[in-house]
C-alpha cells in the first residue's frame, strides 16, 4: 500500500517511466508551493511528464506563529529547477521544443521589492503567517459591528490574517524600508507568483508586475465581480494602487522568459495553486469538486459564471478565466490550515513517527482512534471556522491510548475538517451533503495514503476518486498555458477526465456510525475554542469567552454560578 512520501526525496530529480517516445511540443510547468519548488515538462498533445525537478524551499519561524520565506531563495529554487529539467529531457528533445510556461504558486504569501534594486525589502510573509493579529483587529475596530464579514460583499473573503491585505499592511506598518520605498515610488507588491514573473522576464530591466484573477482574489483588495483593484478596499487598508501590479486573465500570452536554457519562451499562464490544481483535476461543470491534500488542505467547489456569495464561513473566489475575453468562472473555497503539518508536528515535535511515510502502517496498527480526537488548530481555524482564538486540542485519552491511537486521530482530523467544508457548501447551495457532490477528486503528497481517503469516504459518505497522479497544479499550469498558445492541445471542453488508476474509494461504514462520530469531532471542535487571547471583535470570539474574562478575580467565588451561566449563553 502507497503512503505518504518521505520530504528527503524532494531534491532529487524524479525518474520519468514511459512507454512511448515523447515528442514535441511541449509545454512547461513552474510550482511554487509551500514546502517545494519544482519545474515539470508535458507532452502537449497527451499531457505525459517527460522531465522534472524538484527542491526544497525553507521556512523560516522567528516567532511564535510567524512564518516566513527569503524571496531571492524561492526565486534560486525556480531557476535550478528550471534549468534542471530541461537538461533531463530524454534524447531528442531540447529547451527548442517548449513552446510555453505556465506558472502556479502558493497564494496570499505577501512579497515587496524594490524595482530598482530587485532586492526584497522583507522575507515573504507565508500565507500561514499570523503576525498580523493585532492588524486585523485594528482594521475590524473600523468595520460596523466589528464585523470580520463587511468586506464580503466586495471581496468575496473575510478580514482574516490569511489574506495579503492584511500581511502587506503588517509590512508597511512595522518594516522601515517598506514605508520608505513607498514614500520613494520604489516599492511593488505581489503575490509569489508577481515576484516570479518580475524576475523571469527581466526584473529591474522590464520585467512584467503582473498577477492573475485567481491570485488577486485572494489579497482582499480585488473586486471579485469587476476583477479589478476595489477602490473602497484599498481605502479601507490604506494601500496605495501603484505598489499593485496589474490583472490579467489566467490564460494569455504576458511575455517571454528573459534568462536561462528557455530564454525566448512565452509565459502564458498564471494560476494560484488550488485554482491550477482544479484546472488540472479537469472540474469545468458547475458542481465538480476536488480536494488537495498538502500541508494544509483546500476544498474547491466549482459554481460555473455565479459568484456565490458564502452564508456559512467558505470563500468566494475566481476558479479561472481562460483567456482576457473569456467568461470568468468562479468556485466555492474551504480552506484547512494543517493537514499534512500535523503529521510532521507528530514526527518533529512529539517523536511518534520517524518518517511520514511511516504514518499509514501505524494509523493501520489500530482499528479506530479508540475514541480520541485531535483538533489541530495550531494557528487557529480557517473555513469554515475562522476562529483565531482556537489551539490544538486532544480529547479522548485514556491509559490505554497508543501513538497509532493519535496518528490515527490526525488523519481522521483532516477528514473531518473537509465534511465541515462539505456540510458548509452543502448549506450555501441549499442542497443536503449527498446533493451537493457525489465524487470528491483529490490530489496531492497525502493523497497516495490509502488509509487517509478511506477514512475520508467513511467521514464524508462520499466516494473519494484518486486519478494518475497526486500533483495536479502543475498540470492545471500546463493546460492553461497550452490553450493560450493553440499548441497541440484540445480545447477545454473536449479534454478526457484524467486517466483513472482504479483507485476509487466507497464508504464503508454506516450512516448512525458516521454521524456519532461527526457529533463527537464537534464536542472536540468546541473545546479548541478561547484559548487564545481573545480578540477585540466579539464576531470573531464565542461571547462567552468574553463574560468570564470580563468577571473580576474576587468574584470568581461564584465561579459556579459564572459556568452555569455560561452553558446557557
Amino acid at each position: 500500500m502507497p503512503s505518504m512520501p518521505s520530504s528527503d526525496a524532494a531534491n532529487m530529480p524524479v525518474a520519468i517511466s514511459r512507454t512511448s517516445v515523447p515528442q514535441g511540443p511541449l509545454i512547461g510547468a513552474l510550482e511554487e508551493g509551500t514546502r517545494t519548488c519544482r519545474f515539470a515538462l508535458y507532452e502537449a498533445s497527451t499531457l505525459r511528464e517527460v522531465a522534472v525537478h524538484c527542491v526544497e524551499v525553507e521556512s523560516l519561524r522567528p516567532e511564535e506563529g510567524w512564518v516566513e520565506q527569503d524571496p531571492v531563495a524561492i526565486l534560486r529554487a525556480a531557476r535550478e529547477c528550471m534549468a534542471a529539467a530541461v537538461a533531463a529531457l530524454p534524447p531528442g528533445l531540447g529547451a527548442r521544443d517548449v513552446a510555453a510556461v505556465g506558472v502556479t504558486n502558493q497564494r496570499e504569501t505577501t512579497v515587496v521589492w524594490d524595482k530598482v534594486t530587485g532586492q526584497p525589502l522583507h522575507h515573504a510573509l507565508v500565507w500561514n503567517d499570523i503576525r498580523t493579529s493585532k492588524t486585523v483587529d485594528a482594521v475590524l475596530a473600523r468595520m460596523p459591528g466589528n464585523d470580520k464579514d463587511a468586506l464580503r460583499a466586495l471581496a468575496g473573503v473575510p478580514v482574516s490574517p490569511y489574506f495579503s491585505a492584511l500581511k502587506l499592511r503588517w509590512l508597511i506598518d512595522n518594516v522601515p524600508a517598506v514605508s520608505k520605498a513607498i514614500q520613494d515610488k520604489r516599492c511593488l507588491f505581489g503575490t509569489v507568483d508577481s515576484w516570479l514573473v518580475w524576475n523571469l522576464t527581466g526584473g529591474p530591466r522590464g520585467g512584467l508586475h503582473i498577477t492573475d484573477v485567481t491570485n488577486a482574489s485572494r489579497t482582499l483588495l480585488m473586486n471579485i465581480h469587476s476583477l479589478q483593484w476595489d477602490p473602497q478596499l484599498l481605502r479601507t487598508f490604506d494601500i496605495p494602487a501603484e505598489i499593485l501590479p496589474e490583472i490579467r486573465s489566467s490564460s494569455e500570452v504576458y511575455g517571454d522568459l528573459s534568462e536561462g536554457p528557455l530564454r525566448g519562451v512565452p509565459i502564458s499562464a498564471i494560476l494560484g495553486n488550488q485554482q491550477a490544481a482544479l484546472v488540472g483535476e479537469r472540474c469545468f461543470k458547475e458542481g465538480q469538486a476536488k480536494s488537495t491534500y498538502r500541508s494544509g488542505c483546500f476544498l474547491l467547489y466549482n459554481t460555473g459564471a455565479q459568484c456565490v456569495q458564502s452564508k456559512h464561513g467558505l470563500l468566494s473566489t475566481v476558479a479561472y478565466k481562460m483567456g482576457p475575453d473569456a467568461p470568468t468562472v468562479y468556485a466555492l473555497e474551504g480552506s484547512v490550515a494543517v493537514a499534512g503539518h500535523a503529521i510532521k508536528w507528530l514526527r518533529d515535535n512529539l517523536n511518534l513517527l520517524k518518517d511520514p511515510a511511516d504514518c499509514e502502517r501505524l494509523a493501520a496498527e489500530v482499528a479506530s482512534t479508540g475514541d480520541v480526537y485531535f483538533v489541530p488548530a495550531f494557528t487557529g481555524l480557517y473555513a469554515p471556522h475562522w476562529r483565531k482564538d482556537a489551539r490544538g486540542i486532544l480529547c479522548g485519552l485514556t491509559q490505554f491510548t497508543t501513538k497509532g491511537h493519535i496518528i490515527r486521530a490526525s488523519l481522521e482530523a483532516v477528514c473531518f475538517q473537509t465534511r465541515d467544508i462539505l456540510e458548509a457548501m452543502a448549506r450555501d447551495c441549499g442542497k443536503n451533503s449527498s446533493e451537493t457532490l457525489t465524487e470528491l477528486r483529490v490530489d496531492g503528497k497525502m493523497a497516495v495514503n490509502n488509509l487517509l481517503l478511506q477514512l475520508q469516504a467513511d467521514l464524508c459518505g462520499s466516494s473519494v476518486v484518486r486519478t494518475d497522479v497526486t500533483e495536479k497544479a502543475a498540470v492545471g499550469a500546463a493546460i492553461a498555458a497550452g490553450q493560450a498558445r493553440g499548441v497541440d492541445l484540445v480545447k477545454l471542453d473536449a479534454l478526457p477526465p484524467p486517466q483513472s488508476q482504479g483507485d476509487v474509494f466507497t464508504p464503508s461504514i454506516s450512516q448512525e456510525d458516521r454521524k456519532a462520530r461527526y457529533t463527537k469531532w464537534k464536542m472536540a471542535l468546541t473545546r479548541s475554542l478561547g484559548w487564545a487571547k481573545p480578540p477585540k471583535s466579539a464576531s470573531m470570539t464565542d461571547k462567552r469567552y468574553h463574560l468570564l474574562a470580563s468577571i473580576p478575580p474576587s468574584l470568581f467565588f461564584i465561579s459556579s454560578f459564572a459556568m452555569m451561566l455560561v452553558s446557557e449563553l
